[in-house]
Protein backbone atom coordinates (compact mmCIF):
# COMPACT_ATOMS: atom_id res chain seq x y z
CA UNK A 1 0.00 0.00 0.00
CA UNK A 2 1.42 3.11 -0.67
CA UNK A 3 2.09 6.01 1.45
CA UNK A 4 -0.41 8.95 2.45
CA UNK A 5 1.31 12.49 0.93
CA UNK A 6 0.42 15.72 1.84
CA UNK A 7 -1.89 18.12 -0.15
CA UNK A 8 -0.87 21.87 0.21
CA UNK A 9 -3.85 24.01 0.34
CA UNK A 10 -2.82 27.19 -0.76
CA UNK A 11 -5.73 29.58 0.63
CA UNK A 12 -3.84 33.19 1.09
CA UNK A 13 -5.10 35.32 -1.43
CA UNK A 14 -2.79 36.95 -3.56
CA UNK A 15 -0.13 34.18 -2.98
CA UNK A 16 1.75 33.14 -5.61
CA UNK A 17 3.90 30.09 -6.30
CA UNK A 18 6.95 29.29 -7.79
CA UNK A 19 9.45 26.79 -8.43
CA UNK A 20 12.88 26.62 -6.40
CA UNK A 21 14.55 23.58 -8.22
CA UNK A 22 12.73 20.94 -7.01
CA UNK A 23 10.97 23.07 -4.14
CA UNK A 24 7.76 24.75 -4.55
CA UNK A 25 7.72 27.97 -3.00
CA UNK A 26 4.78 30.06 -1.41
CA UNK A 27 5.30 33.51 -1.46
CA UNK A 28 3.45 36.54 -0.15
CA UNK A 29 3.98 39.97 -1.70
CA UNK A 30 7.55 39.88 -0.91
CA UNK A 31 7.61 37.46 1.72
CA UNK A 32 8.25 33.89 1.34
CA UNK A 33 5.95 32.07 3.57
CA UNK A 34 6.40 28.32 2.63
CA UNK A 35 9.07 25.70 0.64
CA UNK A 36 8.11 22.55 0.11
CA UNK A 37 9.92 19.78 -1.46
CA UNK A 38 7.76 18.51 -4.49
CA UNK A 39 8.19 15.07 -4.07
CA UNK A 40 5.92 14.91 -0.25
CA UNK A 41 3.34 16.33 -2.44
CA UNK A 42 0.09 14.16 -3.90
CA UNK A 43 -2.02 17.04 -4.76
CA UNK A 44 -1.51 21.15 -4.70
CA UNK A 45 -4.99 23.12 -4.37
CA UNK A 46 -5.29 26.70 -5.42
CA UNK A 47 -8.44 28.64 -3.65
CA UNK A 48 -9.47 31.80 -5.36
CA UNK A 49 -7.14 34.68 -6.47
CA UNK A 50 -3.79 31.83 -6.03
CA UNK A 51 -1.57 31.94 -8.60
CA UNK A 52 1.59 29.58 -10.26
CA UNK A 53 3.83 30.29 -12.63
CA UNK A 54 4.69 27.83 -15.59
CA UNK A 55 7.83 26.19 -13.87
CA UNK A 56 5.53 24.94 -10.75
CA UNK A 57 3.04 23.77 -13.44
CA UNK A 58 5.60 21.82 -15.06
CA UNK A 59 7.20 20.59 -12.46
CA UNK A 60 4.17 18.92 -10.72
CA UNK A 61 3.52 17.34 -13.71
CA UNK A 62 6.55 15.90 -14.07
CA UNK A 63 6.08 14.67 -10.37
CA UNK A 64 2.46 13.50 -10.62
CA UNK A 65 0.90 16.22 -8.89
CA UNK A 66 -2.20 17.44 -9.45
CA UNK A 67 -3.33 20.80 -9.36
CA UNK A 68 -6.84 22.09 -8.82
CA UNK A 69 -7.96 25.70 -9.02
CA UNK A 70 -10.89 26.48 -6.39
CA UNK A 71 -13.33 29.24 -5.80
CA UNK A 72 -12.37 31.01 -1.97
CA UNK A 73 -15.89 29.09 -0.92
CA UNK A 74 -14.47 25.59 -3.22
CA UNK A 75 -16.34 24.89 -6.22
CA UNK A 76 -13.93 23.33 -8.60
CA UNK A 77 -12.75 25.63 -11.31
CA UNK A 78 -10.07 23.50 -13.14
CA UNK A 79 -7.55 21.18 -12.76
CA UNK A 80 -3.82 20.55 -13.91
CA UNK A 81 -2.48 17.04 -14.31
CA UNK A 82 0.62 15.51 -16.38
CA UNK A 83 0.09 12.69 -18.76
CA UNK A 84 -3.11 9.93 -17.99
CA UNK A 85 -2.01 7.01 -15.90
CA UNK A 86 -2.88 3.32 -16.43
CA UNK A 87 -3.61 2.38 -19.73
CA UNK A 88 -6.24 3.04 -22.34
CA UNK A 89 -7.59 -0.54 -21.64
CA UNK A 90 -8.94 -0.10 -18.61
CA UNK A 91 -11.04 3.35 -19.40
CA UNK A 92 -11.89 1.61 -22.72
CA UNK A 93 -14.09 -1.54 -20.48
CA UNK A 94 -15.23 1.40 -17.80
CA UNK A 95 -17.07 2.82 -20.63
CA UNK A 96 -18.09 -0.45 -22.15
CA UNK A 97 -19.75 -1.17 -18.90
CA UNK A 98 -21.35 1.97 -18.23
CA UNK A 99 -22.81 1.91 -21.31
CA UNK A 100 -23.91 -1.42 -21.15
CA UNK A 101 -27.07 -1.18 -19.83
CA UNK A 102 -27.93 -3.84 -16.62
CA UNK A 103 -23.81 -5.16 -16.61
CA UNK A 104 -23.45 -2.31 -13.92
CA UNK A 105 -25.93 -3.30 -11.57
CA UNK A 106 -23.81 -5.51 -9.33
CA UNK A 107 -21.67 -2.61 -9.13
CA UNK A 108 -24.13 -0.26 -8.25
CA UNK A 109 -25.47 -2.10 -6.16
CA UNK A 110 -22.93 -1.97 -4.00
CA UNK A 111 -22.46 1.43 -3.96
CA UNK A 112 -26.24 1.97 -2.75
CA UNK A 113 -25.79 -0.11 -0.41
CA UNK A 114 -23.28 0.71 1.36
CA UNK A 115 -24.23 4.40 1.29
CA UNK A 116 -26.84 3.19 3.03
CA UNK A 117 -25.05 1.39 5.33
CA UNK A 118 -22.45 4.14 6.58
CA UNK A 119 -25.25 6.38 6.92
CA UNK A 120 -27.02 3.94 9.31
CA UNK A 121 -23.53 3.25 11.17
CA UNK A 122 -23.68 7.63 11.68
CA UNK A 123 -26.79 7.62 13.12
CA UNK A 124 -26.51 4.89 15.42
CA UNK A 125 -23.02 6.23 16.88
CA UNK A 126 -25.04 9.85 16.68
CA UNK A 127 -27.41 7.67 18.91
CA UNK A 128 -25.40 6.17 21.39
CA UNK A 129 -23.88 9.67 22.04
CA UNK A 130 -26.71 11.18 22.41
CA UNK A 131 -28.20 12.20 25.89
CA UNK A 132 -31.15 12.93 24.84
CA UNK A 133 -34.00 10.77 24.64
CA UNK A 134 -35.94 11.56 22.03
CA UNK A 135 -33.71 12.55 19.65
CA UNK A 136 -31.97 8.80 20.29
CA UNK A 137 -35.37 7.29 19.58
CA UNK A 138 -35.59 9.32 16.54
CA UNK A 139 -32.49 8.23 15.03
CA UNK A 140 -32.53 4.68 15.92
CA UNK A 141 -36.14 4.70 14.20
CA UNK A 142 -33.57 5.78 10.97
CA UNK A 143 -31.67 3.68 11.30
CA UNK A 144 -33.74 0.87 11.29
CA UNK A 145 -35.70 2.16 8.73
CA UNK A 146 -32.23 2.44 6.66
CA UNK A 147 -31.80 -1.13 7.31
CA UNK A 148 -34.42 -2.75 5.80
CA UNK A 149 -33.99 0.51 2.63
CA UNK A 150 -30.70 -1.83 2.50
CA UNK A 151 -31.42 -4.69 2.29
CA UNK A 152 -34.08 -3.96 -0.66
CA UNK A 153 -31.40 -2.17 -2.27
CA UNK A 154 -29.12 -5.01 -2.25
CA UNK A 155 -31.89 -6.92 -4.05
CA UNK A 156 -32.45 -4.10 -6.86
CA UNK A 157 -33.61 -5.68 -9.94
CA UNK A 158 -32.89 -2.72 -11.88
CA UNK A 159 -29.86 0.39 -11.66
CA UNK A 160 -33.09 2.71 -11.41
CA UNK A 161 -34.56 0.76 -8.33
CA UNK A 162 -31.06 1.23 -7.12
CA UNK A 163 -31.57 4.94 -7.80
CA UNK A 164 -34.92 4.84 -5.68
CA UNK A 165 -34.05 3.01 -2.89
CA UNK A 166 -30.79 5.59 -2.63
CA UNK A 167 -32.70 8.61 -3.35
CA UNK A 168 -35.52 7.35 -0.23
CA UNK A 169 -32.41 6.35 2.06
CA UNK A 170 -31.17 10.43 1.54
CA UNK A 171 -34.34 11.62 2.68
CA UNK A 172 -34.95 9.68 5.39
CA UNK A 173 -31.02 10.15 6.74
CA UNK A 174 -30.99 14.06 6.19
CA UNK A 175 -34.58 14.28 7.86
CA UNK A 176 -32.99 13.25 10.72
CA UNK A 177 -29.59 14.92 10.42
CA UNK A 178 -30.90 17.64 12.86
CA UNK A 179 -31.11 15.34 15.58
CA UNK A 180 -27.34 14.22 15.56
CA UNK A 181 -26.77 18.43 16.17
CA UNK A 182 -26.01 19.65 19.61
CA UNK A 183 -23.91 22.66 19.67
CA UNK A 184 -25.76 25.71 19.64
CA UNK A 185 -28.85 24.25 18.29
CA UNK A 186 -30.32 27.76 17.23
CA UNK A 187 -27.18 28.63 15.09
CA UNK A 188 -26.87 25.39 13.53
CA UNK A 189 -30.42 24.37 12.77
CA UNK A 190 -30.98 21.84 9.56
CA UNK A 191 -33.79 22.23 7.80
CA UNK A 192 -32.73 19.87 4.94
CA UNK A 193 -30.34 19.74 2.18
CA UNK A 194 -29.94 23.33 0.16
CA UNK A 195 -26.66 23.96 -2.27
CA UNK A 196 -25.98 26.75 -4.29
CA UNK A 197 -26.01 29.28 -2.43
CA UNK A 198 -26.07 26.85 1.10
CA UNK A 199 -29.15 28.61 2.75
CA UNK A 200 -27.34 27.64 6.55
CA UNK A 201 -24.76 27.28 8.57
CA UNK A 202 -24.72 23.45 8.44
CA UNK A 203 -25.48 22.94 4.59
CA UNK A 204 -22.28 25.65 3.91
CA UNK A 205 -19.98 23.35 5.82
CA UNK A 206 -21.25 20.32 4.00
CA UNK A 207 -20.73 21.71 0.93
CA UNK A 208 -17.52 22.63 1.50
CA UNK A 209 -16.23 19.70 2.81
CA UNK A 210 -17.84 17.50 0.22
CA UNK A 211 -15.54 19.99 -2.13
CA UNK A 212 -12.73 18.35 -0.13
CA UNK A 213 -13.83 14.82 -0.40
CA UNK A 214 -14.21 15.39 -4.31
CA UNK A 215 -11.16 16.58 -4.89
CA UNK A 216 -9.84 13.69 -3.21
CA UNK A 217 -11.73 11.08 -4.79
CA UNK A 218 -11.37 12.44 -8.62
CA UNK A 219 -7.32 12.92 -8.10
CA UNK A 220 -7.79 8.91 -6.60
CA UNK A 221 -9.59 7.83 -10.12
CA UNK A 222 -7.49 10.04 -12.04
CA UNK A 223 -4.16 8.10 -10.25
CA UNK A 224 -5.39 4.49 -10.91
CA UNK A 225 -6.29 5.34 -14.58
CA UNK A 226 -9.70 5.49 -14.31
CA UNK A 227 -12.39 8.50 -15.96
CA UNK A 228 -14.02 10.53 -13.30
CA UNK A 229 -16.77 11.75 -15.27
CA UNK A 230 -17.89 8.29 -16.58
CA UNK A 231 -19.94 6.86 -13.51
CA UNK A 232 -22.33 3.88 -13.22
CA UNK A 233 -25.29 5.13 -10.17
CA UNK A 234 -25.24 8.99 -11.69
CA UNK A 235 -25.89 9.56 -15.52
CA UNK A 236 -23.16 11.17 -17.76
CA UNK A 237 -23.72 14.78 -18.14
CA UNK A 238 -21.41 17.12 -19.40
CA UNK A 239 -18.77 18.60 -16.72
CA UNK A 240 -20.29 16.28 -14.21
CA UNK A 241 -17.34 14.07 -12.61
CA UNK A 242 -20.26 11.23 -12.22
CA UNK A 243 -17.67 8.26 -11.10
CA UNK A 244 -16.23 10.81 -8.34
CA UNK A 245 -19.88 11.08 -7.54
CA UNK A 246 -20.70 7.46 -7.00
CA UNK A 247 -17.70 6.70 -4.81
CA UNK A 248 -18.72 9.94 -2.84
CA UNK A 249 -21.85 7.95 -2.03
CA UNK A 250 -20.55 5.32 -0.31
CA UNK A 251 -17.82 7.70 1.76
CA UNK A 252 -19.64 10.86 2.56
CA UNK A 253 -21.50 10.13 5.44
CA UNK A 254 -18.16 8.15 7.40
CA UNK A 255 -15.66 10.69 6.13
CA UNK A 256 -17.12 14.07 5.54
CA UNK A 257 -20.75 13.93 7.67
CA UNK A 258 -18.82 12.77 10.63
CA UNK A 259 -16.39 15.73 10.64
CA UNK A 260 -18.78 18.49 10.42
CA UNK A 261 -20.83 17.08 13.02
CA UNK A 262 -17.79 16.90 15.19
CA UNK A 263 -16.74 20.72 14.16
CA UNK A 264 -20.34 21.72 15.53
CA UNK A 265 -21.25 19.61 18.33
CA UNK A 266 -17.42 20.44 20.06
CA UNK A 267 -17.77 23.64 19.16
CA UNK A 268 -14.92 23.86 16.70
CA UNK A 269 -16.81 26.18 14.41
CA UNK A 270 -18.88 29.30 16.13
CA UNK A 271 -22.37 31.09 14.55
CA UNK A 272 -20.14 34.20 14.08
CA UNK A 273 -17.50 32.37 11.47
CA UNK A 274 -20.23 32.69 8.42
CA UNK A 275 -21.11 35.22 6.14
CA UNK A 276 -24.61 35.58 6.41
CA UNK A 277 -25.24 37.09 2.47
CA UNK A 278 -28.44 39.41 1.53
CA UNK A 279 -30.16 36.83 -0.93
CA UNK A 280 -30.11 33.93 1.88
CA UNK A 281 -26.79 32.13 1.27
CA UNK A 282 -24.40 31.52 3.95
CA UNK A 283 -20.55 31.31 3.16
CA UNK A 284 -18.08 30.45 5.11
CA UNK A 285 -15.24 33.00 6.69
CA UNK A 286 -11.90 32.65 5.21
CA UNK A 287 -10.10 31.66 9.04
CA UNK A 288 -13.22 29.17 9.06
CA UNK A 289 -12.00 27.68 5.54
CA UNK A 290 -8.66 27.13 6.83
CA UNK A 291 -9.52 25.42 10.34
CA UNK A 292 -12.10 23.47 8.67
CA UNK A 293 -8.99 22.30 6.00
CA UNK A 294 -6.68 21.85 8.92
CA UNK A 295 -9.37 19.47 10.33
CA UNK A 296 -9.83 17.86 7.50
CA UNK A 297 -6.13 16.91 6.47
CA UNK A 298 -6.18 15.93 10.63
CA UNK A 299 -9.14 13.87 10.04
CA UNK A 300 -7.28 11.95 7.06
CA UNK A 301 -4.10 11.41 9.41
CA UNK A 302 -6.31 8.70 11.77
CA UNK A 303 -6.14 5.31 10.88
CA UNK A 304 -8.87 2.16 10.69
CA UNK A 305 -8.80 -0.94 9.06
CA UNK A 306 -9.93 -1.28 6.18
CA UNK A 307 -13.01 -3.97 5.54
CA UNK A 308 -11.72 -5.85 3.01
CA UNK A 309 -7.69 -5.46 3.18
CA UNK A 310 -7.84 -6.15 6.76
CA UNK A 311 -4.60 -3.68 7.24
CA UNK A 312 -5.23 -0.20 9.10
CA UNK A 313 -4.62 2.68 6.64
CA UNK A 314 -5.10 6.26 7.07
CA UNK A 315 -8.50 7.54 6.11
CA UNK A 316 -6.94 9.73 3.56
CA UNK A 317 -5.78 6.83 1.51
CA UNK A 318 -9.93 5.37 1.78
CA UNK A 319 -10.23 7.12 -1.78
CA UNK A 320 -7.23 5.53 -3.30
CA UNK A 321 -7.66 2.04 -1.94
CA UNK A 322 -11.40 2.29 -3.14
CA UNK A 323 -10.18 3.55 -6.66
CA UNK A 324 -7.65 0.61 -6.84
CA UNK A 325 -10.16 -2.02 -6.11
CA UNK A 326 -12.50 -0.47 -8.64
CA UNK A 327 -10.19 -0.90 -11.01
CA UNK A 328 -9.46 -4.15 -10.30
CA UNK A 329 -13.16 -5.14 -10.38
CA UNK A 330 -13.38 -3.49 -14.04
CA UNK A 331 -10.10 -5.40 -15.64
CA UNK A 332 -11.40 -8.48 -14.29
CA UNK A 333 -9.37 -9.15 -11.29
CA UNK A 334 -11.98 -8.71 -8.64
CA UNK A 335 -15.75 -10.45 -9.19
CA UNK A 336 -16.97 -7.86 -7.16
CA UNK A 337 -16.77 -4.12 -6.50
CA UNK A 338 -15.83 -4.32 -2.37
CA UNK A 339 -17.36 -1.12 -1.39
CA UNK A 340 -16.13 0.41 1.59
CA UNK A 341 -18.29 -0.24 4.89
CA UNK A 342 -17.49 1.84 7.94
CA UNK A 343 -16.98 0.42 11.37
Amino acid sequence: MRKLLNTLHVMTQGAYLHRDGETVSVRVNAEYKLRIPVHTLEGLVCWGQVSCSPPVLALCCEQGVCITFLTEQGRFLARVNGPVSGNVLLRRQQYRMSDGGEAALPLVRSIVTAKIANSRTVLMRAARESADSERQLALREAASRLLWIGLDANRAASIDEARGHEGLAGQIYFSTFDAMIAGEPEAFHFGGRSRRPPLDRVNALLSFVYALLRHDIESALESVGLDPAVGFLHTDRPGRPSLALDMMEELRSSLADRLVLTLINRRQVQSDDFTLQDGGGVLLEEATRKAVVAAWQTRKQEEIEHPFLNERIPLGLVPYTQALLLARHIRGGLDGYPAFLWR
